[in-house]
């Protein structure tokens, strides 16, 4: 059976892009498949120019590369938070916590706060007022699809001389700088959470990764230039992890050209197509964590117990979609997850829909 896929976070469809397939060779042809050294002991050119692309697209003072995100959380917040205290969301995704309990290990004190809640947030700075200070975030949380409160935490992060961390994973390519010229609510250019919401990088560090929206094995992190020399002397994947494959540089760079392109259009129809799946489930009744309109749409099941028979009757209808299981998520939570992509066409969301009515006359649905 062919099973359309509803689970993959390649939200602009880029892996399935002949412009970006059929450019790879070529990369290939001139740098090998794999520069087998670290960064520090030698970093092609393709680093360089996406590098620079990439800073400028995102509008920060600089930026540096690494695999993944999980590198960068790993080896970042221990710098950043040093000896002194890191508030956390108690949402945040796993790999920030590794990264916290990593500093931890450093001698930094870790603090949870509310998900979401700047003022339960403001009383934990009073209390913990030992710097460095560090509060890490999602930018758009890989469950519910929804941004944070972000102009809040970042005048609660300059009020109290704290730095803001944000992991802009599901984000970064995907909602963007808003003007007069946006084709979308989700904005312009895809340079993540901070442009979309109007602010700057003062008390500001972006990470984010290439994996979703550009299908590639590559993350960054957008810092100031003294931040990016002193990661480059004491971040590990720096200094000793081996680097992203060749094809994945390549299909960085030119999934950065078909953004410039005609990135605005592929988001245009990825809004249209969530919208659609959220608009049907609003008039099954069904609830979702979503209010953002973003294509992370994540329903709760009734009974978290269906969940295996939910999963089971959408997968035999052809459609593969992410179970959200407890305790990855609350026990009220329970359900699935459905992430379009500019790849899925409308006779697919259609079959989604199809399917969605089906399910909710077997597995009963959480209803808003």
């Amino acid at each position: 059976m062919v099973r359309i896929d509803f689970a993959s976070c390649n939200y602009l469809g880029l892996d399935l892009d002949r412009e970006v397939i059929e450019a790879i060779p070529g990369y290939l042809d001139r740098w090998g498949t794999h520069p087998s050294w670290s960064r520090m002991l030698g970093s092609p050119a393709l680093y360089r120019q996406i590098e620079t692309r990439l800073t400028e697209l995102v509008g920060a003072a600089d930026s540096l590369l690494l695999p993944t995100l999980t590198h960068i959380h790993a080896s970042v917040i221990p710098v950043l938070a040093s000896d002194g205290t890191i508030f956390v969301d108690s949402r945040a995704h796993k790999t920030i916590w590794d990264g916290c309990v990593a500093a931890r290990a450093h001698g930094a004190t870790v603090v949870r706060y509310a998900h979401d809640d700047p003022e339960a947030l403001e009383r934990l700075l009073r209390r913990h007022p030992k710097a460095p200070r560090l509060v890490c975030m999602d930018g758009i949380n890989s469950m519910t699809g929804n941004p944070p409160d972000l102009p809040a935490f970042l005048a609660l992060a300059r009020a109290n001389d704290a730095l803001l961390y944000v992991d802009d994973a599901h984000g970064f390519g995907v909602v963007g700088e808003r003007d007069r010229e946006e084709i979308s609510p989700y904005g312009r250019r895809g340079n993540g959470v901070v442009r979309h919401l109007g602010q700057s990088y003062d008390h500001v560090v972006l990470t984010g990764g290439f994996s979703k929206a550009y299908s590639s094995l590559l993350a960054f992190i957008a810092c100031p230039p003294e931040l990016k020399r002193l990661l480059k002397v004491t971040a590990p994947p720096y200094l000793y992890s081996g680097p992203s494959p060749v094809a994945s540089l390549a299909s960085v760079l030119v999934g950065l050209q078909v953004n410039e392109a005609r990135g605005d259009d592929l988001r245009a129809v990825l809004w249209a197509r969530t919208r659609r799946v959220l608009d049907h489930l609003d008039k099954l009744g069904a609830y979702t964590l979503n209010h953002s309109g973003f294509p992370i749409v994540e329903v709760p099941l009734a009974d978290p117990d269906d969940l295996a028979r939910a999963g089971r009757f959408l997968l035999d209808r052809g459609i593969y979609v992410t179970l959200a299981f407890y305790p990855g998520v609350p026990r009220e939570e329970v359900g699935f997850r459905i992430q379009v992509t500019a790849a899925n066409t409308d006779d697919q969301v259609s079959e989604l829909l199809a399917a969605l009515d089906r399910l909710a006359d077997v597995v009963p649905l959480r209803q808003a």
